[in-house]
Parts: C-alpha cells; structure tokens; sequence
C-alpha cells in the first residue's frame, strides 16, 4: 500500500496509487495525485473530465465508458490522452480520486 500525505492527513492508497475511500478526495489532493502523473497544472479541461468521472461514480458506483466523457466533455480521445498521460482509467480516474476501475491492470 502507498499511502499519500496531504498536509496531516494519511490518505490510504492501494498497490497501484488508487485510492481506498473516495470519499476523502478533494482538488487539493488531486493535484497531489496528478503531480506524481508527471501532470504539472491541472486545467479546465482536466477539471471536466474529473467531475464527470466523480459524478458518475457517486450516481451509478462506476467510472463512467470513455466515449460517456468525450461526449459529455467535447473532448476527443486523443486530447483526453494528451490530458492523462496514463489514460482515462489509469490516469484520470485516480486522480478524480476514485478506487482502481474493474479491467484496469
């Protein structure tokens, strides 16, 4: 497990850096968590992204499919990679806090 410091809060994290109770993530942290993604800045549009994935998750309990966030964003696939380096599942779902979505590896 690599647990993340954010000021004095441990926040618990499972093998692959998801975390394990969504509920403490804030934007603080998920600037923290898009950092060690080698995301520097976290812009607009990597804000759309997050809050669709988060709300998502809060009204059916899984990330959403990626052409759910190309639609609802206007975004591409190819700019949501530009965004996420690590990909909508890998990368953008962690940073929106969320646990490792099934099929993720």
């Amino acid at each position: 497990m690599n647990d993340m410091q954010l000021g004095n809060q441990n926040i618990e994290m499972d093998g692959d850096g998801f975390m394990l109770e969504p509920q403490l993530w804030n934007r603080d942290l998920a600037a923290l968590i898009a950092k060690e993604d080698g995301i520097e800045n976290l812009t607009e549009d990597h804000w759309k992204v997050i809050e669709i994935i988060r709300n998502n998750y809060e009204e059916k309990g899984m990330a959403p499919m990626v052409r759910v966030i190309c639609k609802e964003t206007g975004l591409k696939l190819k700019q949501i990679y530009e965004l996420f380096p690590l990909g909508p599942a890998r990368g953008a779902c962690r940073v929106a806090g969320l646990p490792k979505p099934d099929g993720c590896v």
